[in-house]
């Protein structure tokens, strides 16, 4: 009895570690894709922005009038600590928030000037906050570019989007998205395809070579 209950449990074992492998080799096929479709995304020329916006990581342009108020979203880029600096653009009879840049901490940021014509990169709103702290609108702390709440808080009705702006400076900084994705679904499978082979082999070890009594 003890001997089937070992090879039923070695199985059981060995199914399931195959099959979260297997599971993660999926997972690398994805995300393996997901890459190369932004990547490529990413270097397409830029085409007109519209109210409805575009899948995120494709680069628009938008023609507008910068409203003069702005927000500063806590920010930790290669240059250090400091803000994003968010600003209402007004196109037509829409408006959409522009990330025109990164400040250092304690830089005032300069003010936008009455008209622009802006490129960069389709953003989905970031809601609830950001380094485990929640936006504090009332307290004017922010920590995540929440485009619904920037709108609420300025009286602004606003795209659910934000566009991160490539070009202009020298402050704010612009050009200072990352496009990463974590990929670490290779590791994982060879992980699981790893315990299953130890016990697997583990089982053989014991049920094989040395059998135990019935």
């Amino acid at each position: 009895m003890m001997r089937v209950y070992l090879i039923l449990t070695a199985a059981l074992g060995v199914t399931l570690f195959l099959a979260l492998g297997a599971w993660q080799v999926q997972r690398l096929a994805w995300k393996t894709a997901l890459i190369a479709e932004v990547t490529a995304l990413v270097a397409r020329d830029p085409v007109p922005a519209t109210q409805a916006g575009a899948a995120e990581y494709t680069p628009v342009t938008v023609e507008g009038r910068y409203d003069p108020r702005q927000v500063l979203v806590k920010a930790v880029t290669e240059q250090g600590a400091g803000s994003w600096v968010m600003t209402p653009l007004v196109a037509g009879d829409w408006t959409v928030w522009v990330n025109r840049g990164f400040v250092p901490e304690g830089v005032t940021p300069p003010a936008p000037p009455e008209r622009a014509s802006v490129t960069g990169l389709v953003r989905l709103s970031q809601p609830g906050g950001g380094f485990l702290r929640a936006n504090d609108p009332a307290a004017g702390r922010w920590f995540s570019r929440d485009t619904a709440a920037l709108g609420a808080a300025l009286d602004i009705p606003t795209v659910p989007w934000f566009l991160d702006a490539q070009s202009g400076g020298p402050l704010p900084v612009p050009g200072l998205t990352v496009v990463s994705f974590r990929n670490h679904h290779l590791v994982y499978a060879l992980t699981w395809f790893a315990l299953a082979a130890l016990l697997a082999g583990a089982a053989w070890w014991n049920l094989g070579r040395r059998p135990l009594a019935p």
